[in-house]
């Protein structure tokens, strides 16, 4: 289930959702413009690794580039692959905007940092020893699909389900899409083996209820939020 685009327009620039994409993307760029040791030396300078986060060892000194905690940050605009860029890119895209509107540039800069803090921690925690370096920016985005999800429950997201020559374009409800990602992220986080490294659902998780948690004090006065599982009653003829 891929989406691919919503029905629900902004009012304002969503000038950090395009620059954090921008960023992103010319990070990723200088990652692939070295040698492949070159990239690996790159992940284990700049990712958010458990052990060396939470102080129960050290990078080896010919290595280490900044104190651990810089690396929270670091981490979130590093990239794996392709694949890994362009699916966290095509969710900001798409979902970053309406939160962006919802609470304003500052705000908005504010509250993913935060979501993407949070999604370290979610992943660190329990792999205290992992000594596999987490990237990405799918933390800090899984915060704004938490928000978006409070915010837009209703809103029509159109969605590619790949099968093939029988590929579907279909226009389904947000609170769909996003509840069946976070429940996908969950089934993930029980059937994986964090010590095998891979995709850390445990930080998708952590980011997610983050942006639950913060969007009813982000977002600007008017903005209301939603139940997203309310039923609609009807009334009148």
């Amino acid at each position: 289930m891929i989406p691919l685009h919503d029905d629900n327009p902004t009012t304002i620039r969503p000038i950090i959702t395009v620059a954090f994409i921008a960023i992103c993307v010319l990070v990723f760029l200088w990652q692939i413009s070295h040698d492949p040791r070159g990239q690996q030396f790159i992940v284990y300078r700049l990712g958010a690794i458990p052990i060396t986060l939470l102080g129960y060892a050290e990078l080896n000194p010919q290595i280490a580039l900044i104190p651990p905690v810089i690396t929270i940050l670091t981490s979130m605009f590093l990239h794996g692959g392709w694949m890994h860029l362009i699916g966290n890119m095509l969710y900001l895209w798409i979902f970053g905007n309406n939160v962006e509107d919802a609470m304003g540039h500052v705000r908005f800069v504010v509250f993913y940092l935060l979501c993407g803090i949070a999604a370290v921690y979610a992943h660190a925690l329990p792999n205290a020893n992992s000594e596999i370096p987490m990237v990405g920016a799918s933390g800090a985005i899984s915060g704004v699909l938490g928000a978006y999800l409070l915010l837009h429950p209703q809103a029509r997201v159109l969605i590619l389900i790949p099968l093939g020559f029988l590929s579907q374009l279909v226009h389904v409800k947000a609170m769909w899409v996003l509840g069946l990602w976070f429940v996908m992220q969950l089934v993930s986080t029980a059937l994986s083996d964090p010590g095998q490294g891979g995709v850390a659902f445990g930080a998708h998780i952590g980011g997610f209820v983050m942006g639950l948690a913060l969007i009813p004090l982000f977002k600007h006065r008017h903005v209301p939020i939603s139940n997203p599982f309310a039923s609609t009653r009807r009334i009148g003829r």
